[in-house]
């Protein structure tokens, strides 16, 4: 609470006449300096007569902020009921003069405060600025957005133009290579030449590259702005408050879900018709989805570079913030008066909202693309003519269209079925936000259960193979009940209201050391149980496709792979709702960092806590639910890449024999490349945290008024040092990537040569694959469970529990959150992209292994 600085004889109104403060606050209860007020005392509001101005120092409910504010009658609307403006007049000080030259038609806030009318236009002010109407009308203009916003939005703009000149330059490199490489047989009869195929790959690289970016531009966009509009509602309800940031996060998830759709479907059908597919001649329908792996390629060429840049500039401005502001200085987290608070929020927006939606992007992508070229392989395989060759076309293509589109019905069904209230706010009144959530997944679930097996009757049945359709609807019931199982262990270790985070906040009780060493053994433990569920799908799916009926001419089962690569797309089929949940976390995570920030009652900070906390889990249960729909979509793009090498190399690439060193060598190799591309992204962190760290007490030094609210943190020397070695820092880890597998497959193709093994070079590149793929599904699992978990205890201790906020355990709690930082929001998640894009980029560079 701050005394308000109004000089109560100089502040007069366009009538003319005045009234002292103090007189007006005993009339209306209201005390001079008031903050935090929830509106006046009694039902309704007390009418202001038109010559009484009021001066409060916050009325929550009308904005976010803590300047002073004045609501002021204009002296003749005419109407029955009196409009009030409200203007921004921080800081009031004694020389200011109160003088409207400006009364305009305001809009209504609705029945609370009816007596109230805020206005939309500008008002001048003598003696003082033009200022702007502190607007909820409009949900929030206040500092904090705008320089949320504008700080997300510039990174994002100077991060895609980096991104996006490295993409052209890789676009020059793989168009080089396509214009001398050597073609398939299919492609040599179609007269698809070397430079038409270039050509192709490199404009479905750009492409993807583009939309990938569109994604996670999408997510940021919608982000900065739904914040302040849950830190509003939250004023008034939690279940207001929960309502608009599922439905603000589920905005940004039916898009990408949509754009994934739609750039493979307008691609597909761009090729279809320019080539002439399927016409005398021309290219056949089952070889076209070759043409396609440069778009998936191209979104996880963005993705990666994405959540590298992202996840540095967020958990380098959080740890930095947490390290000085809360252990070092002893404020609360999102204080205003942490110079890194504002970087800490703006990462939250392009490190989780922009990279994770560009993560799922090209996740389905890169499942409809490997489920074409697998459908097309089956399709040559059973030797199905006619009729039934359109049905197995269906199968390729537009099922895993249909099954997605049909995930933006179910996925909105589950959004619409978390209504908001305006009820009381207090925590204890409503059900747990988890709860609710979990009940709209559970209404996601059941529809698509239902909807799956519709579309598997419809599209699948074949006359050659009666119960083909039920087979592969059971390996699309597997995918979905993958999906929800790795939703639940996620949230079981991660949830504070579970036994393994609340055994990992009481070691906190023992020191920082006990709490690392129970973190981390619970990140270890947490990879056996999903990796126990990956096992089971995929076996349980390739034999349902293996058994389905589908036959070759020799009576061999063809369906296995097929069948796999449906389980994928049941597991995607919920991929908007957990998008949905996943965008959830970073918006609430915003809206409490601005009720902090604007001082707001502690009734409003405990509600976005506990909505922080669940977003908290949810982000978590979002990652397991990447790193479990890319070991099955690896799987499928791992098996895509072999009958890839089949093609072009024109004899039988069926298996790989680890016995041979060379390729024993690659595993090796692969293995490798998980660690070292881990390594390098948390240190990055590491590094630029330090910066950090030596600017905010820097600040804290040089600025003693700060901590007094005398002196304003410098902002933007934070978000300047975050945003500059973020774009400096994802280079190295990200060119590792890239270059590693193609590096490695020139090398042993050499060797290969030399040796007489001219298939050496590929079967490397496919056990480095292998290896580095199951490695890095235990390794993310490990790295985001353990940060999730890391992260809760802290919260799990800020509820009050084991000594509550600032005790020694909560000091210990925040160690293992900031260990646990770069774990879950820059390594862990980045490793889901990386699996993916070494099995598109070894997809897109094969002819060069050969």
């Amino acid at each position: 609470m701050r005394e308000s600085q109004v000089n109560d004889d100089q502040k007069t109104t366009k009538g003319g006449s005045s009234e002292g403060l103090s007189n007006l606050s005993e009339r209306l209860k209201v005390p001079t300096g008031t903050t935090g007020t929830r509106g006046f005392e009694g039902s309704p509001p007390p009418n202001i007569e038109p010559s009484n101005p009021l001066a409060l120092a916050s009325i929550p409910d009308f904005f976010v902020g803590p300047e002073q504010w004045c609501i002021s009658h204009p002296p003749s609307l005419g109407g029955a009921e009196p409009n009030y403006h409200m203007v921004r007049v921080a800081p009031w000080q004694p020389s200011d003069t109160f003088q409207a030259t400006k009364w305009t038609k305001s809009q209504s806030l609705g029945s609370l405060y009816a007596p109230f009318r805020l206005a939309r236009d500008p008002i001048l002010l003598q003696g003082t600025e033009r200022s702007q109407i502190g607007s909820l009308a409009r949900r929030g203009k206040g500092e904090q957005p705008d320089a949320i916003r504008d700080g997300a939005e510039g990174f994002f703009r100077t991060q895609y133009s980096t991104i996006s000149k490295m993409a052209i330059l890789l676009a020059l490199v793989i168009l080089s290579i396509y214009l001398f490489r050597s073609t398939t047989p299919q492609q040599e009869s179609s007269g698809l030449g070397r430079s038409t195929s270039a050509f192709i790959t490199v404009a479905a690289f750009l492409l993807g590259a583009l939309c990938s970016g569109i994604a996670g531009y999408v997510g940021m966009w919608v982000s900065v702005r739904a914040n302040v509009r849950v830190s509003s509602a939250a004023r008034r309800s939690a279940r207001e408050a929960l309502q608009i940031a599922v439905r603000a996060g589920g905005f940004s998830a039916i898009v990408v879900v949509g754009m994934a759709v739609l750039g493979v479907a307008i691609l597909y059908a761009t090729f279809y018709v320019w080539l002439g597919v399927d016409s005398p001649g021309s290219m056949k329908v089952t070889d076209l989805p070759l043409l396609l792996v440069g778009y998936g390629f191209g979104a996880s060429f963005v993705a990666l570079f994405a959540q590298l840049g992202g996840g540095i500039y967020t958990k380098a401005a959080d740890v930095g913030a947490d390290l000085v502001g809360k252990v070092e200085q002893g404020i609360p987290e999102d204080d205003p008066r942490n110079p890194a608070v504002i970087a800490d929020l703006v990462g939250d927006n392009v490190g989780d909202c922009a990279a994770r939606g560009a993560d799922l992007f090209e996740s389905i992508a890169a499942e409809i693309i490997s489920a074409m070229i697998l459908g097309g392989t089956m399709a040559k395989r059973c030797k199905i003519e006619g009729k039934c060759l359109s049905l197995i076309q269906l199968a390729s293509f537009c099922f895993s269209l249909v099954v997605h589109s049909f995930d933006l019905v179910i996925s909105s069904a589950g959004i619409f079925s978390i209504r908001g209230t305006r009820d009381s706010g207090v925590i204890g009144a409503i059900e747990d936000p988890m709860a609710i959530l979990q009940k709209g997944y559970s209404v996601t679930i059941f529809l698509a259960v239902v909807t799956f097996g519709l579309s598997t009757r419809w599209m699948l049945y074949t006359e050659q193979a009666p119960s083909a359709w039920l087979n592969f609807a059971l390996c699309g019931l597997v995918g979905i009940m993958t999906a929800y199982a790795f939703v639940w262990i996620t949230t079981y270790y991660t949830d504070y209201k579970h036994e393994p985070v609340r055994t990992l906040a009481l070691s906190s009780s023992t020191g920082h050391g006990t709490n690392i060493i129970a973190g981390i053994s619970l990140g270890l433990e947490s990879t056996a149980l999903p990796v126990l569920v990956i096992s089971v799908s995929i076996v349980s799916a390739f034999w349902l496709g293996h058994t389905s009926g589908l036959v070759d001419d020799d009576g061999n089962p063809t369906g296995g792979l097929f069948g796999t690569a449906v389980a994928t797309m049941g597991m995607l089929s919920t991929a908007a709702y957990v998008l949905t949940m996943d965008m959830f976390g970073p918006i609430a995570d915003n809206a409490g960092g601005i009720v902090e920030m604007s001082q707001q009652p502690e009734s409003v900070r405990e509600i976005t806590d506990v909505l922080d906390a669940v977003g908290n889990t949810t982000k978590a249960t979002t990652k397991g639910f990447a790193i479990g729909s890319a070991a099955l979509a690896s799987f499928l793009l791992f098996s895509a890449y072999m009958d890839e090498v089949a093609a072009f190399a024109h004899v039988p690439f069926n298996q790989v024999d680890i016995a041979i060193p060379e390729v024993f060598v690659g595993g090796l190799l692969g293995s490798m490349l998980i660690f070292l591309f881990s390594a390098w992204a948390c240190a990055a962190v590491g590094r630029t945290a330090q910066e950090v760290v030596n600017e905010v007490r820097r600040q804290f030094i040089e600025r003693p008024g700060i901590m007094d609210y005398k002196e304003k943190p410098d902002y933007g020397r934070c978000v300047a040092i975050v945003a500059s070695a973020s774009l400096k820092e994802m280079i190295k880890p990200g060119a590792l990537a890239i270059v590693s597998p193609i590096v490695v497959g020139l090398m042993f193709r050499i060797l290969g040569y030399y040796t007489g093994h001219p298939l050496l070079g590929a079967k490397v590149v496919a056990s480095m694959l292998m290896f580095a793929t199951v490695s890095g599904i235990l390794m993310a699992l490990f790295l985001n469970t353990a940060g999730g978990a890391w992260d809760n205890a802290k919260k799990y201790i800020e509820t009050g529990a084991l000594g509550g906020k600032g005790s020694e355990c909560h000091k210990a709690a925040i160690t293992g959150d900031t260990v646990g930082d770069p774990f879950k929001d820059t390594a862990g998640p980045s490793l889901h992209v990386l699996i993916k894009m070494l099995a598109t980029i070894t997809l897109v560079m094969a002819p060069i292994f050969l």
